[in-house]
Order: C-alpha cells, then structure tokens, then sequence
C-alpha cells in the first residue's frame, strides 16, 4: 500500500492564484487584441511583407533595428515615388490649367452663379439690426465645427493605428529570431514545432504575394487603361496618364476596403466634368467603360481571381479565393488579411497536428492523399518536418 503525500495547502494557494492571474492576463491581452483585431492582424501582414527584404538588409546591417527600418523604408520606396510622380503631374496640370486664358473664362463662367451670390447671402445691415436669425447662424457654425472635429478625430485615430501597425511589424523584424528561438525552447513537441513552421510558411506566401498581386494590378492597370485610349477613348475624351493611372492602382490595392476605387473614381468624375463643361455629353459612354472596365477588369479579376493563385503556396487557390471574398463580407476591410490567417491556422492544424492526435489515441491516422503519397504516418510527419524546416529557410 503506497502513500500518497498530500500538498502543502500554501503551495496549492500559490498554484490557484498564479493560475487566476494566468487566465486574467490571457483575457485582457485578448479583449486588447480584439479591440484592435485589424491593426494587429494589418500589422502582421507588414512583417510579413517585409521580413525577405529585412532579411537581405541583415546579411550586411550589423543592426537589427536599423535593418528594419530600411526594410521598411525599401518597400514603401515604389509607393512613395509613384505617389509623388502623380502628385507633380497633377501640379503642373493645374499650373497649366490657370495659365491657360480660356480655361479660366469657362471657369469662372461656371463659379459667377456662386460666387455673385455670396455677397447678398448675408447682407451686413441686416446682420446688424437682427433681421437674421442668429440661432440659426450659431447652429450652422457649431455644425461646422462638430464635422471638423470629427474629421481631426478620424485622422489621428488613422495615424494611431498607422503607428500600432508599423511598430509592431518592426519589433517583430527586429526580434522575431529571438521570439522564434524562445518559441522551439518552450516547445518541445515535434508536431507542434512543424505546425507552427508550417503556419509561418503558409502565412509568408499568403501575405507576400499581395505585394506581387499589388504589382500584377498595377501592370494589367497600365495594359488596360493604355488599350482603352488607343482602341476605345474618342478625341477630347483620354484618359490621362494611363501609364500612371496604372501603376497608383497597383499602390492602391494595398488600401483595404476603398483600395482601387481612390484612383478610378476621381479619374472618371474628372473624365465628367471636362466632358460636361465642354458640351459633349454625347461622349460619357466613354466614361462608362472607363468604369467598367476599372471595375472588372482591373479591380474584381486581380483581387478575387488572381490574388490566391499569386499567394496560395500550399493552400487550395479555390478555398483561398472563398476565403478572400467571404472575410471581406464577414469581418470587413481587415477580412481580406485576417480570413487567410484563420483559414492557415485551420489547414495547418488539420495536416500537421489532427493526425498526431488521432494516432496518439489509437486510431487510424487518416492523411489526405496527396500529401502522404502511401507512406505510413511516421514517415508522413517526418515528410512535414522536413518540408516545413525547408520552408522556414
């Protein structure tokens, strides 16, 4: 007959407050991260964008940090330099434009209903005698300033999580080997350690081929809107710049949610106006196309069709194609970077980790048969460890 020796009462009060603390501090950081799920998770697809060009900048930067940001820096380069080609452009366009005599008659042609108006608007002998109603003035002006507010509000919280995003995709450039290292020392599983390599795999293919997607957008812009003015655009009704208008496209599929529609839709309002102003109403089904094929061609086709075959690596592109539009439906702009995640996470988990568990219990391991080729369940995992240490390379 054996003795079991019971444990001393304080250790089992240490051992349930450490495990109250434990299970609180897991609530808070989650209830955090799911306040800010889309920074976070746009902040992930950063490093992961990143971390190639980080890792070229390593083998000859002695710092980390300083390899970071210049990672970083390198990879918003393009964005920066298209966006500020497009914005000369458009300065010396409108140079032109108030240079040009008869562009600033028609101009001033269509602002003379307005800007006459504005002075018998508010009539200064009525103001001081009280004929107008000063309620309704101070309404208006508070309204003014309420709409200012918010938009200052809406743009510091844009910056604040513009901060959040590229500060934790640069700890994590900076210190990922050491996480990464602190992770296989705590883990001493396996499975768990080719799960693990598996998902950062998957998750590096995924994420990096939407900056080979956002060029692919960009070049089939510059075909399409350049097709368009040769084949299609009437006289007085180009598109202009097609070459550029593509290539901002390209930037602007990085955008979530707006993304594409910040360049073609501006574009097409400004192909309106210069129609409408110049009489030739007759010619706005150029525009129409313009936006059809901006839509289709340019917008829908890229993003849904060929930004899982760019991204998919081991993933099915038909399942990673659902995934994209139904995250996008589900969780809104950060659903097109948080989906993919979840849908990795779930595939890995299934390949790697549910055939170690039903082999553990006794069971069959059932293996999809394109990865196990018949091989045995040992020589399978062995398979998956192997690929996924290739993989982390």
């Amino acid at each position: 007959m054996s003795l079991q020796t019971a444990s001393p009462p304080a250790l089992d009060r240490a051992m349930a407050v450490t495990a109250v603390l434990g299970v609180a501090c897991l609530l808070t950081l989650s209830v955090f991260i799911y306040s800010f799920v889309g920074t976070f998770v746009f902040g992930i697809f950063i490093y992961y964008s990143v971390r190639p060009i980080y890792r070229v900048f390593r083998r000859v930067v002695p710092s980390g940090g300083l390899a970071a940001f210049l990672s970083m820096f390198a990879l918003a380069l393009p964005a920066l330099l298209v966006v500020f080609y497009a914005v000369t452009v458009a300065v010396n366009d409108f140079g032109r434009l108030l240079t040009n005599q008869r562009n600033v008659a028609l101009l001033s042609s269509v602002l003379d209903r307005y800007v006459t108006a504005v002075p018998t608007a508010i009539d200064p002998e009525a103001l001081l005698s009280r004929d107008i109603d000063v309620g309704l003035v101070v309404q208006s002006v508070t309204i003014a300033l309420d709409i200012l507010s918010q938009s200052f509000s809406l743009l510091g919280l844009g910056v604040i999580h513009l901060f959040i995003m590229l500060t934790l995709a640069f700890y994590l450039l900076r210190d990922g080997d050491q996480l990464a290292s602190w992770g296989r020392n705590w883990v001493s599983n396996d499975a768990l350690l080719a799960y693990g390599q598996a998902v950062d795999r998957d998750l590096r293919n995924v994420y990096f081929g939407n900056i080979a997607n956002a060029a692919a957008t960009g070049a089939i812009g510059v075909i399409a809107y350049t097709l368009l003015n040769v084949y299609l655009a009437p006289r007085g009704a180009a598109i202009p710049y097609p070459a550029l208008l593509g290539m901002l496209t390209g930037v602007a599929s990085l955008i979530p949610m707006v993304g594409m529609k910040l360049v073609y839709v501006p574009v097409s309002l400004y192909l309106t106006g210069t129609l409408v102003l110049a009489g030739r109403e007759d010619l706005l089904w150029f525009v129409a196309a313009f936006v059809l094929v901006s839509l289709v061609v340019v917008d829908t086709v890229p993003d849904i069709v060929l930004r899982p075959f760019v991204s998919g690596g081991t993933l099915h592109s038909g399942t990673l194609m659902l995934t994209y539009v139904l995250g996008s439906l589900l969780f809104g702009w950060y659903g097109i970077f948080l989906a993919p995640l979840l849908l990795v996470v779930t595939v890995e988990f299934v390949r790697v980790l549910l055939p170690q568990l039903l082999h553990a219990h006794g069971d069959d391991v059932v293996v999809p048969t394109e990865l196990t080729a018949g091989a045995p369940a040992s020589e399978w995992t062995a398979d998956v460890l192997g690929r996924s240490a290739e993989g982390d390379d």
